[in-house]
């Protein structure tokens, strides 16, 4: 077993490849970020994330003590409810939620550019912006050297596929692992939060979030997300005085134009959306959202009307093809590199969290020598593949994510709609039923109770 430190490359500057390189740095294990975006603010798309007891747990492991603490101080205003709305504007159901007394236990509203400024913090000497990965050699001597589209390139112990769903090093590495697609279109967009804006939702809808179940298989999820800062991006008199101290101390803030929103994402079959619609920006893809919804509440059409004509986005949601464990070498992969899964349950950036705490403990061990770093590696994946493409099997049941989803269909889609309303507002009227609701949804977020590799 060799005696030399180990030195790891990370492609790719998302979620999981920061809170790895955090988690590595932390235990004295020297790594790199290599990511093709030319700058930290470019290429995030999407809004908010819900970060659960999964990635609750992975970010208090891996990352500082004050980091993490300042992550807490940036996480938007804590859902109050869970609602179920019609495109009328409906209550089906208005669940309270558990708050976020419990810093583990619990469900913070992020957004996602102010967690990408986050998990940066400490982090500008060994991310690399610019660096579009182009492939790798192994060599005989068990190093690896990544290579990049400038002609520079690196060389490490380990090379880890932190580059998401279009992965050029999984491209490389496992050419069999394909992803397909769901056969869901969504749109996306932000709309500044004013008191006429937020009077258009109903009063839980302004203090949670709330998904709209339509007819024709539309689904709706709308976020309200405030902040401790101000339009400004000064500190609000409402901060606490430990968070206001951590955010006045946080660079990050300098670099995150993130102010108080509502965001708004719609989707339903493909077959619901023009041909055209992943060429659509801007002004033309809220007309298409108004187009798309006449008989919507008219609050819910002026809110689309209201949004900021640069933020809206299209997205053909993919998911992977599960694959057969793969023998292992000094390439690995983490997060939508390997498993990208829709967005129902919400889980693809919370289990990025997990994989990068498993895979922090992994390369530890080997930095340490505490066991060879193939057996490390064999062992993160061996977790990992499992509960990964369990993940993504989850979430393509998930609240109509999935093209073939019976609530999609033409005739059948109507009695769909029609039960998923009835049980809703069961929920809503009985206790029992919402406290287990309340418990399914708890104990699966917080089913992952972290590495077993150390």
């Amino acid at each position: 077993m060799s005696s030399a430190p180990l030195h790891v490359l990370v492609i790719g500057a998302g979620f999981g490849g920061l809170t790895l390189a955090h988690g590595l740095r932390k235990n004295g294990v020297s790594v790199a970020v290599y990511e093709k975006q030319r700058s930290r603010t470019e290429g995030l798309y999407g809004y908010r994330v819900g970060i659960d007891p999964t990635g609750n747990r992975a970010l208090k492991d891996c990352l500082p003590p004050q980091l993490f603490d300042t992550f807490l101080a940036t996480c938007a205003r804590t859902p109050l409810y869970f609602n179920v709305l019609t495109e009328k504007k409906k209550r089906t159901a208005a669940v309270p939620l558990r708050g976020d007394a419990d810093l583990i236990n619990s469900e913070r509203s992020v957004s996602r550019q102010t967690l990408r400024q986050l998990l940066l913090t400490g982090l500008e000497d060994i991310v690399h912006f610019d660096k579009q990965f182009t492939h790798y050699e192994q060599h005989p001597d068990g190093t690896v050297t990544a290579h990049f589209a400038d002609g520079t390139h690196a060389t490490g112990d380990a090379l880890i596929a932190a580059d998401g769903a279009h992965s050029a090093v999984r491209a490389q590495y496992l050419p069999h692992a394909h992803l397909k697609p769901a056969g869901i279109t969504t749109i996306g967009a932000k709309i500044p939060m004013t008191p006429e804006a937020l009077a258009l939702l109903p009063r839980e809808s302004q203090q949670g979030l709330s998904l709209v179940f339509a007819p024709k298989g539309f689904m709706c999820i709308w976020h309200v997300m405030e902040f401790r800062w101000d339009e400004r991006g000064g500190i609000k008199d409402t901060a606490a005085g430990n968070d206001a101290d951590l955010l006045r101390a946080w660079p990050g803030l300098l670099f995150d134009n993130t102010r108080d929103y509502i965001s708004f994402g719609i989707w339903a079959s493909d077959d619901k959306f023009p041909a055209d619609v992943m060429q659509l920006r801007g002004q033309a893809l809220l007309d298409l959202t108004l187009k798309l919804t006449p008989n919507w509440h008219p609050d819910f059409r002026k809110l689309f009307a209201m949004a900021d004509p640069t933020t809206p986005f299209p997205l053909r949601i993919a998911t992977s093809e599960p694959v057969p464990a793969w023998k292992t070498t000094n390439i690995t992969l983490l997060g939508d590199a390997i498993h990208t899964m829709t967005p129902g349950q919400g889980v693809g950036a919370n289990t990025s969290l997990r994989d990068a705490m498993l895979l922090t403990h992994a390369l530890t061990d080997a930095h340490h020598h505490t066991q060879p770093l193939l057996t490390a590696l064999a062992q993160y994946e061996a977790e990992m593949i499992p509960y990964g493409f369990a993940r993504v099997k989850d979430s393509l049941a998930e609240n109509g994510t999935n093209g073939d989803d019976p609530l999609h269909k033409p005739v059948i889609g109507r009695a769909v709609l029609a039960g998923a309303r009835a049980y809703f507002k069961a929920i809503d009227k009985i206790p029992s039923m919402q406290r287990k609701f309340l418990d399914d949804l708890y104990t699966y977020r917080g089913a992952e109770e972290g590495p077993t590799t150390k």
